[in-house]
Formats: structure tokens, sequence, C-alpha cells
């Protein structure tokens, strides 16, 4: 109970007593968890037909409109909307609000949360099948003098793969999404309604882990039971053509970590002369000494009691789809184009796509403590933190992971260390039987000549929203190739070159029209 009431009191998940005793040796019994698969049959992607029907009118709205069509998605990318930043937030939810209304929405509407607010629209067809879009408007930070073209112009550019548009939120996710609803523009132009009824609900804190995404669901909980289907408008092919389907992401606890000085040693509370360190204790040090006793010596085997616990092998369904996708993997690609010499002990092929999607892991995004600045300053700081992710395979409990790392903590000595969580949520996976999902892959095979589709990816997204709490099948998945999220000189492709096999920013549209055609049906 008095661990409970500290809780409450901080709002940090940190023990109260601050008496550490001596930490002890970290247990190297832990191992990774090794992974098999199910089975060694491949998922016979031949059973699923062709989406056969046209629709020649809307093509041809989209072909007579595709400047204006990039016009638009050009003007959602040179609106900044830094989540972690605070950077444009509310401007850029405006415009998506007002595109809403513009497009035809009888419902658009800024949805006010504890954070950033969200955008809900209602587009009443009339029909009997309704799609919810999962949109956020929120990007990552950027340094500009990394980029090659200034990221927030959105300017046409020339590239190997022919003519892309280089911008922050290019291809995560501002590019597909607007492209998705410039699909939708073209449909009523044409047909003066859509074949579905289409709920949107969008937030701007993807990137800060959906802290209160929650919120805008709970706003409109019923009415979202009543859907079909969700889909996330997303670049899903390489360059060569392929599409690659995403059937779910991975979980995710997101928090930081502080050291400072206090009972147990260390300025409390504010810098000192370094020359101290003769007779104070560092906290920084203190910290890199916690992170330690977390992972083994080469960071990658976790060492918290427990923690790959929970963990499940391969499924017969998720198996077969590997073993169906295989082929279309490629290390040597994947390495180059990250500049990473090689993967974890050497893995490769079925070995390393496994471990990618089935394993948990324990990251640092970033540590600072003291004086990082230009020059010398010699002091002992009086704090450091470490912000940390670690992804959840399916069917593991971001609180319950992140208990076990508080457990770990106190275990060894480190009772002091302070955890402050500032975001979480579990895995999502929907089933590639689902018949939003068939359709989606008869419309893809309709375009494209090779299809892999993986059980999830090993990033995160609010998903279970949908998969768990309104148990609706969710659909990360569209045509276009894009490359760069989260780094500098981000792109999408809009017009390939002859030696290009990934869509252009026409054909991507005109998928769409196929795939809300192909619910209707």
């Amino acid at each position: 109970m008095r661990f409970l009431i500290c809780l409450a009191t901080l709002g940090l998940i940190a023990a109260c007593d601050r008496v550490t005793p001596p930490a002890g040796p970290a247990d190297d019994s832990i191992a990774r968890p090794s992974f098999s698969l199910a089975t060694d049959e491949a998922y016979d992607f031949d059973k699923i037909p062709v989406y056969l029907e046209t629709h020649q009118d809307v093509y041809d709205h989209i072909d007579a409109n595709l400047d204006q069509h990039l016009a638009k998605i050009q003007q959602w990318l040179r609106q900044p909307s830094i989540s972690a930043q605070n950077v444009g937030i509310r401007e850029m939810a405006e415009l998506l609000r007002q595109d809403l209304e513009d497009i035809g929405f009888v419902e658009a509407e800024l949805v006010p949360t504890d954070g950033h607010p969200g955008v809900w629209g209602y587009y009443d067809a009339g029909a009997e099948k309704t799609l919810v879009v999962y949109l956020m408007y929120d990007v990552q930070p950027v340094n500009p003098e990394d980029w090659d073209s200034p990221p927030f112009a959105a300017e046409v550019i020339d590239h190997p793969l022919g003519k892309v548009i280089m911008a922050r939120g290019a291809t995560n996710q501002k590019g597909p999404e607007r492209a998705f609803l410039n699909a939708l523009e073209s449909i009523i132009a044409v047909d003066g309604t859509l074949p579905v009824n289409i709920m949107v609900a969008a937030e701007g804190e993807e990137e800060l882990g959906s802290p209160h995404y929650p919120q805008i669901i709970d706003a409109y909980e019923e009415r979202l039971r009543t859907a079909d289907a969700v889909l996330f408008p997303f670049d899903s092919q390489r360059p060569d053509g392929t599409v690659n389907i995403i059937l779910g992401v991975k979980g995710i606890i997101y928090f930081e970590m502080s050291a400072r000085g206090g009972d147990w040693g260390g300025p409390a509370n504010a810098e000192i002369h370094g020359s101290w360190k003769a007779i104070v204790d560092s906290p920084v040090w203190r910290l890199v000494k916690a992170l330690s006793t977390m992972v083994s010596e080469d960071g990658n085997t976790i060492l918290v009691p427990g923690y790959y616990d929970d963990i499940r092998q391969p499924n017969i369904e998720e198996s077969q789809l590997i073993n169906a996708g295989i082929e279309q993997w490629s290390d040597r690609q994947l390495q180059e184009m990250m500049a990473v010499s090689q993967w974890i002990d050497g893995k490769s092929g079925i070995e390393a796509v496994v471990e990618y999607l089935f394993t948990t892991t324990l990251n640092i995004d970033g540590i600072w403590g003291g004086y990082t600045e230009e020059g010398v300053k010699t002091i002992l700081p009086h704090m450091a933190t470490a912000k940390v992710d670690s992804r959840l395979p399916p069917d593991i409990d971001p609180d319950e992971a992140l208990a076990k790392i508080r457990t770990h903590l106190d275990n060894n000595g480190f009772a002091d260390v302070e955890i402050r969580k500032l975001g979480g949520y579990p895995a999502a996976q929907t089933s590639v039987s689902d018949p939003a999902v068939q359709a989606a892959l008869s419309v893809f095979k309709k375009y494209a000549d090779n299809i892999a589709v993986r059980p999830r990816t090993a990033g995160s997204a609010p998903f279970y929203q949908f998969t768990q709490r309104l148990g609706l099948p969710l659909i990360p998945a569209g045509l276009g190739f894009g490359t760069g999220a989260h780094a500098p000189n981000e792109i999408i492709l809009v017009e390939p070159a002859s030696n290009t096999g990934a869509a252009g920013l026409a054909d991507i549209q005109k998928s769409y029209v196929d795939f809300v055609y192909a619910l209707a049906d």
C-alpha cells in the first residue's frame, strides 16, 4: 500500500524507500527465446480471386485532376505538425477537419482530449457497410540541416526511382492518407456519393505513443462498433512493385528512467564542481549502472527476470504467411538501406524474420545528463535521464512488463532510480482470412504480381483500440512506395521511372477506389 500511495503522490513508478541495498549481479542464466514455425506450408495466395471490376469514370477523374491531388498532398506536408514540440498541431487538425467538411462529410469536428485534439468525421452514404479510417496527422521532429530538400517545403524532386515528394510526413503518414481522401473526392465527383459510409477517427499524438487516443474512441465508441472494418492508408510497396502487407503491430511501452542525487548520495539540488567526484556519488553513473543491469554485456539479451515469459511461438496462420513471403525478405537490401552491417548474432532469412516479428526489445532512445554543449564545463551533474522503449509482441501486457522492470531495479539496489511511463499499449493483429483483408488482397492482385503478407510489423500503433476494444478488423495497407520515416529525406513516390515497379500517385488513388467498392460488395 505504501508503494501505491507513492505512485499516486508522485505520478511516477518509483520505490519510496531510498535506502538501497548492494546491487546484485545480473542473471546471466537468462537467454533470448528461440522460435520455430508451426508448419512448413505456405499460405496460398492463388486462391484469392483478382478484383476484376473497373470504375473507369472515376479513374479518368483522377487522371484529369492529378495535379490538383498532388497539390493537396503538398498542402498537408507543408503544414508542420510536430507533436513532440507542439508545432503546428492545431493548424493541422483544423486543416484536416476543413478538408473533411469540403469533401462532404456531414460531421467534421475537432475532438478535445487531455493532449492534442483529435478529428472526427462521418460521411453518410446511406450504405449498408461502414469503413472506419484511422488517421494520424502528426509527424516526427526534424533536423533541417540533414535534409537534401527543406523538410516542410514538400518539393517534387528527381530521384532514381522517379519523381518523389520529399518532406516530413511524406510516407509517414500524411502522403498516403491525403491520397486516400483524394480517391474519395473523385468517387463523389463522379457518382455523387460513396459506396460505403466513412468514419474518420484521427489523432495528433501517434508519434507520442497515442496517450489520449482512447479518449477519441470514448466519444464515438457505440457508433464505431457498428462499422465493418478499419483502414489505415499506408505505402505497402517495394520499389520493384511487390506489395508487402502487414496485418498487425507490436505493442509498446515507452518510459523515462531518471537518477537524481538524494539520500543514496550525489548532489540533490544542482550540479556541483567536478572535483567533488572524489568523495561524491554521480547520478549519471548511477543511471548508467542501473541500465546496464537490464541487459547482457552486448545489450542484446534482456536480463529482467520474467521479461520473456509471455512470448509465444508463431501459430499456423502466422507460419504460413512467413513461409509464403520469405522470398520477398532481403537481408542485404534492408541492411544497405539502414547502413547496418549485420543482424544480431549473424541471423538471416527466416530466422531473422521470426526474431524481428516475435521477440520483445529493450532500447535506449536517448540518454543525457549534465553539460553536453560545445567546449568544457567540468561538473558533477545532479541528475541524468534516459528515454527507453520496449516493443512487445502479442499477449504481453505493457503495464506488467513495466512492473517487472521496476521490480528488477528494486531488487538490484536501484530503488531510487525513477521510472515515468510516457505511453504504452498492447499489440494488435487481424487474421488474413477476414473478408475485409481478402477484399484488399484481391485489389492488390489487380495491380501487382507479387504479394507478401506478414502477420505484423515490429513497429507500433494504437490499433488495439479497434481490434481488441471494438472487435474490428484493421488493414494498414495501400499501394505506393515511401521511405525515410523518422529519418532525413523522407519521400513518397508520385511518378515512377520506367524501371520502377511501384505505383505512382494515380494508381495509388485508383487502388483505394477499388478497395472502397470491393468492401461494399
